[in-house]
């Protein structure tokens, strides 16, 4: 009942643990508290479904897609200073043009050029007639309506949606605004969920176990190895020991009496204990 294994862990044993199979990192930090796909204006080209590189290409339109010509581009970019420009939105926005009565103030028309003497539209910075700001594709007045910038051109939701809104590789609906990169696909940000806990990434790593996306809490529970002796995941780059049918952090491997460290050293077992030679008949473990 009391018999002594001997066993004697060589310097062959000590390992380094494998890194995780998939992470996601943002690409861009800046700011820390928005995900690349807003900070970053050509990230969806960058990430498109079907590249094979991530080097950025020019946008294709799909067939039967509105193309701006040179003249209507630039008839919606006008001369207006740094200062006054609108800030950076994401890619598929949804926004609204807002109203201005008549007033002695005559801003240019960021369609025309000309001096507005009238009621006017302010929308992504600039100044527009209100007959004049309209959907690039269908014509429609979006004076009134929700409108989306692409192409330097404004289209109405509905043009943007047939033309430019990528798919989810989820709900297989339209992506309208932030968009979530993943691999090589495209999601909603509520989407794009860990297979265990539901929970969006948002801008957090994630790991890839059986084909599923899982939150690192989670893959640390489901999947990783942990140490016998101080139950702690064995994580990237940790050296470990495997002996007793167990996996220990190299420093956990200890005597259960007198806490030496065994690594490279004879040691016995007892009750699945790890002792040293001076214990190996301890008789209260």
């Amino acid at each position: 009942e009391k018999t002594l294994k001997y066993f004697l862990v060589s310097f062959g044993l000590l390992k380094t643990a494998p890194a995780p199979v998939h992470s996601y990192t943002p690409a861009n930090a800046e700011p820390a508290s928005r995900p690349p796909w807003v900070t970053d204006d050509s990230f969806s080209q960058k990430f498109a479904p079907g590249k094979t590189t991530t080097t950025v290409t020019k946008h294709i339109l799909p067939r039967g897609a509105p193309v701006p010509s040179p003249a209507s581009t630039s008839a919606y970019t006008s001369p207006v200073s740094t200062s006054s420009q609108a800030p950076a939105i994401a890619r598929g926005t949804v926004q609204r043009a807002e109203r201005f009565p008549a007033s002695s103030r005559t801003p240019l028309c960021g369609h025309c050029n000309s001096i507005i003497r009238g009621p006017f539209l302010v929308a992504m910075g600039r100044s527009w007639h209100p007959e004049e700001f309209n959907c690039a594709y269908c014509k429609t007045s979006l004076a009134d309506m929700c409108f989306v910038e692409e192409q330097n051109s404004v289209y109405c939701e509905r043009c943007y949606e047939q033309f430019f809104a990528p798919t989810c590789a989820r709900c297989h609906t339209k992506i309208m605004g932030e968009v979530m990169h993943a691999l090589r696909q495209t999601w909603h940000t509520s989407c794009f969920v860990c297979a265990a806990c539901k929970m969006p990434f948002g801008n957090s790593l994630f790991h890839m176990e059986d084909g599923e996306p899982n939150c690192e809490k989670d893959y640390i529970a489901l999947f990783s190895t942990k140490c016998h002796g101080c139950d702690f995941p064995v994580e990237a780059g940790d050296k470990f020991i495997e002996a007793l049918g167990h996996t220990w952090h190299d420093t956990c491997f200890i005597c259960a009496v007198c806490h030496v460290n065994l690594e490279g050293q004879p040691f016995y077992s007892k009750k699945d204990k790890p002792l040293c030679k001076k214990h190996a008949h301890a008789i209260n473990l």
